[in-house]
């Protein structure tokens, strides 16, 4: 029979005369919080690029936000129904529970947005406690009810709610970071494991036991419950050795949890295919959570097949995040908006033709928006073009909001109409007509649905496409003309080679084409950063990220061609390639290149994730370097960068700083009519400067929301580089940790390769680390001195400048002259100390300051000269070699200007000059 979860239902009793129903208003009051939490994701899906840790905040708005409200409110509602106890789950302490979950999901996300851990460990603890609690109640409810045959759901019920702690728990010891070697790769996956598969899974698992027949209007299965009964321990055993390898073994045995895991899923779910064979779905809500729990089968077969394909965690970490769309909105966000649009009319009720009128206007076009849904997000997946992604997750965005007016114009709707019908004036044009128990919708109008559904996604991926038109296959007919520039007659045949990428390389260089045969490249990026195959007629791949491939079709070839990767620099490091054309005409062989296709074709489109913006130095036209003019006054009200340092923390060592640093491409002036596009940290170049004392600890957490791979490497703290200084990519974080054991000027920077491209382009900074007992003085100036290359206005530094060591300008504090328009300040007889770094990336530094003498010299960790010397001596510079700093104190004699420059006098005739305003 069908198990009526929420009476009355279509064939449940007669209703009650219609009014405001206590338990409508309770329902509706609660999921109003899903839904508020369901608009918040897509508006930080809207501005994610202007959030930090974006994709982060996404996942958790969606999972901790809607997904776990949700999941609290409707198992608390099933297990009531279940247990026939339909008021229990209402009540000032289940109010106070969600009170308390939401109050921790914010603390959670404000902590994390703030840099904040102290809130994060708070707000962990209080969505812990509400869960808790939740549990407990559960546990209560279950003895206060007689045996029923469907108790078993509240059973998964508790044992997802007893999950939850331990997950929130590990991603609290995540939040505060300092975790050594793979031990954040390992909680990362144990974190997701019992959060996704655990909270969620078992409680959708739960649910499905007796929801699933009730939206299809169809008996439960013979055998329903005893399926149920078997499956949850074998899903808990599976979860528990996944979980227990993710912390302690390699991940080939979380491999056989997993497994464990979907067979528990198989053994729960075959009823639910006999209940689907015996009643076809026919609505939304039913066709929405089967396609979640298909997107679930495919997620875990994908997942299993990543954790057996490697012994690395680290590895694991990078392929699993694939699989974060799948799971959030493909298999949880369908399960959730499909059950949404089955329980709000029910719970708004009214009588059985109010019942199908509200889940009537909840189902509009609802053939299209699961076709939308569904082929947009498996575009998403698949390695597309950036911009095509882009144009789909802007229909995923859209459809989620077109359900969430449907949502809201239905409940206001609905309110109003049993308002009408309780003072007895309902308008007989707005009541609900009666209506048969099921009208099943016309094959043909839910074909046409799903027909349109995919026309959009055509229109969008094709949009996609010419906004990125790079991205497209490209068929350029000049590879087809001969040394001599007549058109080459081709052969029919395809040379296919595969080329690998190997740090900076690619392997082979060169390949050999008989002259009139198409030439097929597949390439492998083994390497650590992301990569591109161009070659000069145009003809390209996508850009590649660690471990992906592509396929470059280069058609056919009649003359030789060079090729390289089109990532900024990375051509003049000497990722070149060359295709030799020789004269042999027929079947052919590519020496040490792998395949070879004769009178075929050979595709291989495997799964690159591509990244389309920000590698080319491509400004807006023009020289920068014909621009600059060292003797050019900049703007009225022309403001230079802030100097001033301001004091250590007070106190002795063992201070931590936490401090995010957000890669950002920012466009700058650094001339006066001078502009380059930036790579910085947070903004500007140099990056923020850090300061604290020997002793103190550093908690960076880097985010990359670039559009290339970037990295971080501290001078200041001595530990292995693989980890910590890892390229990462965009979108991607990483938290670095290290503790100050020496004194200095330490330069921090980019050490992503092309490094001296990095660093030219605006990736360093400075840590200073005081000397204990340093004394103080009157006022402290920091100048990091840097050369630019420049490239065309607007666009980035010029690689082949750099290569040869050409610099255009060379600047303190990233601005050409900035201090002689604003000066930095001092009076007479105070005592001003000056910090130095020599940033480069390939010139040093003679610091001086003109009429100034030095009495005191810090270089590189010592004192080269100090007051009160029996020899009476002072320095006159400051010699710095690139990557090297230290700083100088003095005192001004009497008022006036005192310029101070490198004394690499071409240098400081570059820009390198400032002045002192002394009074």
């Amino acid at each position: 029979m069908t198990t009526h979860l929420s009476p009355p239902t279509a064939s449940g009793p007669a209703p009650k005369p219609p009014g405001r129903s206590p338990r409508a208003l309770w329902h509706l009051g609660v999921n109003a919080v899903v839904v508020a939490w369901l608009a918040l994701f897509a508006a930080v899906a809207t501005a994610h690029h202007f959030l930090p840790h974006s994709s982060w905040l996404l996942v958790h708005v969606l999972l901790l936000g809607a997904v776990t409200n949700a999941v609290v409110i409707w198992s608390g509602h099933f297990a009531a129904s279940v247990l026939r106890l339909p008021e229990a789950n209402r009540g000032a302490p289940a109010a106070l529970r969600l009170v308390c979950l939401n109050a921790g999901a914010v603390a959670v996300m404000g902590g994390m947005l703030t840099g904040r851990w102290h809130a994060v460990l708070a707000g962990g603890c209080l969505v812990a406690a509400a869960v808790t609690a939740h549990a407990v109640w559960l546990v209560r409810l279950l003895r206060r009810a007689l045996p029923g045959r469907f108790s078993m759901t509240v059973r998964y019920y508790t044992a997802a709610s007893a999950l939850l702690p331990a997950g929130a728990a590990l991603g609290v010891v995540m939040a505060r970071g300092g975790l050594a070697g793979d031990l954040s790769d390992r909680l990362l996956i144990a974190h997701e494991m019992i959060n996704l598969l655990g909270w969620v899974g078992l409680t959708v698992a739960g649910t499905l036991i007796t929801l699933w027949p009730t939206m299809l209007r169809t008996r439960v299965a013979e055998g329903a419950e005893r399926a149920g009964r078997t499956a949850l321990p074998v899903l808990l055993v599976g979860l528990a050795a996944a979980v227990a390898a993710a912390l302690l073994a390699p991940p080939p045995l979380a491999a056989v949890g997993v497994a464990g895991y979907a067979a528990g899923l198989v053994v729960a779910g075959r009823p639910w295919l006999r209940e689907a064979r015996a009643k076809t779905p026919n609505s939304f809500a039913a066709w929405s959570v089967a396609a979640g729990c298909l997107w679930l089968a495919g997620s875990l077969t994908a997942l299993g097949g990543i954790l057996l394909s490697t012994t690395s965690w680290t590895t694991v970490t990078e392929r699993t995040s694939l699989l974060t769309a799948p799971l959030a909105a493909g298999w949880i966000a369908q399960v959730l908006l499909g059950a949404l649009s089955f329980l709000v009319p029910v719970v708004l009720g009214g009588g059985p033709a109010a019942v199908r009128a509200a889940a009537a206007g909840l189902e509009r076009a609802w053939p299209a928006r699961l076709a939308v849904t569904n082929a947009a997000l498996l575009l998403c997946v698949l390695p597309v073009p950036s911009m095509v992604r882009v144009a789909c997750s802007l229909l995923l965005l859209v459809v989620l909001l077109h359900f969430l007016v449907l949502l809201v114009l239905t409940v206001v709707r609905g309110l109003r109409n049993r308002r009408r019908a309780a003072r007895g004036d309902a308008d007989p044009g707005s009541a609900p007509a009666p209506a048969p128990a099921e009208v099943p919708a016309a094959p043909h109008r839910v074909l046409g649905g799903v027909a349109f559904g995919l026309a959009v996604v055509v229109l969008a991926v094709a949009g996609g496409g010419a906004v990125d038109a790079r991205s497209l296959p490209v068929v350029e007919r000049s590879a087809a003309t001969g040394a001599d520039g007549g058109v080459v007659k081709p052969t029919g045949l395809t040379t296919t080679v595969d080329v690998t990428i190997r740090g900076m390389r690619f392997s082979p260089s060169a390949v050999d084409v008989p002259a009139g045969n198409r030439l097929v490249v597949r390439l492998r990026n083994t390497g650590t950063d992301t990569h591109d195959l161009v070659l000069e007629t145009g003809a390209r791949t996508d850009r590649l990220t660690p471990g992906k491939r592509g396929t470059l079709d280069a058609g056919v070839v009649g003359r030789d061609l060079s090729g390289w990767c089109s990532v900024v620099g990375h051509r003049q490091m000497g990722m070149v390639f060359a295709v030799r054309v020789t004269g042999t005409r027929g079947p052919d062989t590519v020496d040490g290149t792998g395949s070879e296709e004769v009178g075929g074709t050979t595709h291989d489109h495997g799964g690159g994730t591509h990244d389309h913006g920000g590698g080319t130095s491509g400004g807006t036209g023009g020289s920068a370097a014909e621009a600059f003019d060292p003797m050019a006054e900049p703007a009225e009200g022309f403001t230079a960068r802030d100097a001033e340092l301001p004091p250590a923390t007070d106190g002795p060592g063992s201070t931590l700083h936490k401090r995010t640093l957000t890669v950002k491409e920012a466009e700058a002036e650094v001339a006066p009519g001078v502009r380059q596009t930036l790579w910085t940290f947070d903004g500007t170049a140099p990056g923020p400067v850090l300061r604290g004392r020997v002793g103190d600890t550093f908690e960076i957490t880097l985010v990359n929301d670039g559009t290339i791979g970037h990295s971080v490497d501290f001078h200041a703290g001595a530990l292995a580089p693989d980890r910590p200084m890892r390229t990462i990519q965009p979108g991607k974080s990483l938290t670095y940790r290290f503790k100050a054991t020496r004194s200095g000027v330490w330069m921090y920077h980019c050490s992503t390769m092309p490094m001296s491209l990095h660093i030219a382009n605006g990736m360093f900074g400075a840590v200073i680390i005081d000397p204990p007992g340093l004394p103080e003085v009157d006022r402290e100036y920091v100048l990091v001195q840097s050369e630019s290359y420049l490239g065309e206005q607007n666009g980035t530094a010029d690689a082949g400048k750099v290569k040869a060591k050409e610099p255009d300008m060379v600047a303190f504090n990233g601005y050409a002259n900035q201090y002689d328009h604003d000066p930095l300040t001092a009076r007479t007889g105070e005592r001003v100390r000056i910090w130095v770094l020599a940033a480069g990336p390939n010139v040093g530094s003679a610091f001086h300051v003109v009429g100034g003498q030095f009495d005191t010299v810090f270089r590189e960790g010592a004192y080269d000269l100090r007051p009160g010397g029996s020899e009476r001596g002072g320095a006159q510079v400051l010699d710095l070699a690139p990557a090297s700093g230290g700083f100088v104190e003095l005192s001004f004699p009497e008022a006036g200007s005192y310029a101070f420059v490198t004394h690499v006098m071409t240098d400081a005739e570059r820009g390198a000059h400032g002045v002192f305003r002394v009074r």
